[in-house]
């Protein structure tokens, strides 16, 4: 069978993720990458001795990359005529634009949280919705945090039902490196509900959802604490979400007693492993956190906001292009590739 060919628009932020991750999928090739500038991302891939071909998006001067020896595989409309699938990781609005061309060279395409819904025809998370893209020709993944929050509702879910959650999102408020934002010695609120639960009532609308969400002056991931309602009264006891979350192949069950003390320990502990640019595919969820209030579970989860959406995202192609039919089938090969669950072995 061969390889399904896979584009990158984008290599920002999840970008350069998202090529990494293609490029160790057995079943699919990454034709190339496309951006507008020769950014650092460029310039360290040009460095690494380019292992990904680069297309130049409209508006580039190529005598920019010309200039500091970057090769260009060609253009934009180039890279899109060898592919069967876009993953459009472009600045919010612009994968929009981009569907357009998408649209006119019949190739399919999946965009990143960035995006109105509207850009696409289903909202899609590997685990809670994966037969739902199957086929389709334009995906949206959730955000970063929607993506772990789903995953470790999902799980109850499946396994108990789950009717309401309420969660609280301590949200890092920029990425490492970035300087465009930032805050100093203070803490911002949003107004309730955030995003994170309406999309989740949107790819789970079984599920009642609320949330707030604090912005604090962190770069290395979110904080999610969780309290879930089982459905028709249903008790979810301690032991009962502890045993779903430590079978989950994308869910990292970490204890403050190991030294995880909270966000810094599981980047710290990522890069000590030897992921690249400390990458974790998992969300961490503390063991110590489990605690049953009532008839309620409550839980804390760690989101790596830079790498977490990677393997729901390979899911998508799976999906979309037919690749397996089931979100077991589908869900167990990305992580195959990625090396995901493997610590629980």
């Amino acid at each position: 069978m061969a390889k399904i060919r896979v584009g990158v628009a984008g290599y920002g932020t999840i970008g350069q993720r998202l090529a990494d991750g293609v490029a160790l999928q057995g079943d699919m090739e990454l034709v190339g990458i496309a951006d507008l500038a020769p950014t650092l991302a460029i310039r360290a891939l040009h460095e690494k001795g380019m292992p990904y071909d680069l297309y130049l998006v409209d508006g580039a001067d190529k005598s920019q990359f010309d200039a500091l020896g970057i090769p260009v595989a060609g253009t934009f409309a180039d890279l899109i005529g060898k592919v069967d699938i876009m993953l459009d990781s472009s600045p919010g609005g612009v994968g929009a634009k981009n569907k357009v061309l998408y649209e006119k060279a019949g190739v399919k395409a999946i965009f990143q949280g960035g995006e109105k819904n509207s850009v696409a025809d289903v909202f899609f998370h590997g685990y809670a919705n994966y037969e739902k893209g199957l086929g389709q020709n334009y995906l949206k993944l959730t955000s970063c945090n929607t993506t772990g929050l789903i995953r470790s509702v999902d799980a109850l879910d499946r396994a108990y039902g789950v009717s309401k959650v309420a969660i609280t999102i301590i949200r890092r408020v920029a990425d490492p490196g970035d300087y465009h934002r930032g805050l100093t010695n203070a803490l911002q609120m949003e107004k309730a509900p955030s995003h994170q639960a309406v999309d989740l009532m949107t790819i789970m609308p079984h599920v009642d959802a609320t949330g707030i969400l604090v912005h604090t002056p962190v770069t290395h991931g979110h904080i999610i604490t969780v309290l879930a309602s089982g459905r028709d009264g249903r008790k979810i006891t301690r032991e009962e979400a502890l045993a779903v979350f430590q079978a989950h192949p994308r869910i990292r069950v970490v204890s403050i007693d190991e030294g995880f003390k909270g966000n810094a320990s599981l980047f710290k502990y990522a890069r000590d492993l030897g992921n690249p640019r400390g990458d974790m595919y998992e969300i961490g969820l503390w063991s110590d956190s489990i605690v049953e209030s009532g008839n309620d579970i409550m839980y804390a989860i760690n989101i790596p906001q830079e790498s977490v959406t990677i393997p729901e995202t390979i899911d998508g192609i799976r999906a979309a292009m037919r690749m397996q039919l089931t979100r077991e089938e589908g869900t167990a090969e990305t992580n195959r590739y990625l090396g995901i669950g493997k610590f629980k072995k």
